[in-house]
């Protein structure tokens, strides 16, 4: 009976050390998770954002892929193919990096720098071997391809990815990573044919129609309606296509919107209003335009039959300035709107290189027939004069090829009301005096005849 209680114990213990040595193991296990999680110095993640790559790590940051690049260095070796500075900087098309760094942009910019990077280590000592006569090909990070795969061949000794020549091969060793030099930027189909697809909007909208079709100026209609090619300019000008006031109504253009719907106006101004309210600090603007007035549909309707629109929005603080007399008036918050909008499609390029070039550039508004003048100051554009002047304060908050949204930090109102303001004259107080009635000036007339007009104070 000892025995067996003795072989009971011993057994009890080995359960005892069994149990410990998986807790201990699992508790070893999650610590390594969780110091794994974390990047250090030596990460080849830090080497990109401290290397000579300055344009790749400053679109990385701009991307917003700092956190999902670590998680996949956490994960598994990875390996950059870095584009030089010149090939992101003087040799990439200006016109498809202004729309990588468009906000709305975002996926494609992620997309295309996540196809640069394979979750694999590659080393130049280990280069993939053709299979079956054909270049291999990896999978990158970038998930949205259609699973478009990076190419790797060598030619003639030289190492090639895609269709660009790795100039520094091994250029940065990290124990987590490797990063090669490349000659120029990789783009993926599905980036190449997002840009494509937007550029192809914006060449349609610049054709220029041929002829010029008779109007008739009295109903400022067509008498021969031409037919317009899709994408053709409008014929009649903004201002004839404006909302009518209470006289009779103008007739829309017969741009490309409307039934044809070669352009979503209205989705385009409500993907500028939230961008306005995401950016943040101007959202009494974007109040004005969707709740106090009809403006919003208004724009969407012109955008949609074709005509593009700078706006100059005034920031939250600018709009806080304004008195309730300046708003109460009907149709106040109309005009003060009608004065931001400049019926040309402007960023803050053009505008800076006008004013440059110009000194003083005035651009029509929506509010007839008052120009808004700009002109350069401090590096930067100045719209208005003296006091009543407002500086481009966030440049190109939304910029799509149709509407253009510049953040100024001032109202702006005409000059001659800026005049009116303050050369208001006080009013005075007129004493009048009192009128005599008929039948005092009968008598008076009569006393003075006889000469005796004098003796009454009431004749005098």
């Amino acid at each position: 009976m000892d025995s067996q209680i003795y072989g009971g114990g011993n057994l009890l213990f080995v359960f005892f050390f069994i149990i410990l040595v998986f807790t201990s193991t699992a508790f070893t296990e999650e610590n390594r998770a969780v110091a794994g999680s974390q990047i250090n110095s030596n990460s080849v993640l830090v080497a990109l954002l401290d290397s000579h790559y300055t344009e790749l790590s400053e679109m990385v940051e701009k991307a917003l892929l700092l956190q999902t690049l670590e998680e996949a260095v956490t994960r598994h070796n990875i390996t950059i193919f870095a584009p030089r500075n010149e090939a992101l900087e003087r040799d990439l098309d200006p016109e498809f990096k202004r729309f990588l760094l468009e906000p709305r942009n975002l996926k494609s910019l992620q997309n295309l720098l996540l196809f640069h990077m394979i979750p694999s280590r590659i080393e130049v000592g280990k280069w993939p071997a053709p299979v079956n006569g054909k270049p291999a090909r990896h999978a990158s990070l970038c998930h949205d391809s259609n699973g478009e795969r990076i190419q790797l061949q060598e030619k003639n000794g030289e190492k090639i990815v895609g269709i660009a020549k790795v100039v520094k091969s091994d250029d940065i060793i990290r124990p987590d990573g490797i990063i090669h030099g490349i000659e120029r930027l990789l783009v993926p189909k599905s980036v190449q044919q997002e840009f494509n697809a937007r550029r192809s909007l914006s060449s349609t909208a610049a054709v220029i129609p041929e002829g010029a079709p008779e109007i008739d100026p009295r109903t400022h209609r067509l008498k021969k309606p031409a037919p317009v090619p899709a994408g053709a300019l409008p014929v009649l000008p903004i201002f004839d296509a404006l909302a009518p006031g209470p006289s009779i109504a103008p007739a829309p253009a017969p741009g490309p919107g409307g039934p044809h719907g070669h352009f979503d106006g209205e989705g385009q101004v409500k993907d500028f209003i939230k961008t306005l309210l995401y950016y943040g600090g101007y959202n009494e603007l974007a109040d004005i335009l969707v709740n106090l007035t009809s403006l919003a549909s208004e724009m969407g309707r012109l955008v949609s039959e074709g005509y593009v629109l700078t706006v100059l929005a005034p920031n939250d603080e600018a709009m806080a300035k304004l008195t309730t007399d300046q708003l109460s008036e009907p149709g106040a918050p109309e005009q003060i709107v009608y004065y931001h909008l400049i019926p040309e499609y402007q960023t803050e390029e053009s505008m800076y290189n006008a004013v440059r070039r110009f000194g003083k550039v005035k651009y029509d508004t929506l509010r007839l027939p008052h120009k808004v003048v700009a002109e350069e100051a401090d590096g930067s554009v100045k719209f208005g004069q003296n006091e009543g002047s407002a500086y481009l304060f966030d440049p190109d908050i939304y910029t799509d090829g149709r509407i253009s949204v510049q953040g100024i930090d001032g109202v702006l109102f005409p000059p001659e009301e800026i005049t009116v303001a303050k050369s208001a004259p006080i009013a005075t107080k007129i004493v009048s005096k009192p009128r005599r009635g008929k039948l005092m000036e009968v008598a008076c007339s009569m006393l003075g005849a006889v000469g005796q007009a004098s003796s009454f104070s009431g004749c005098n």
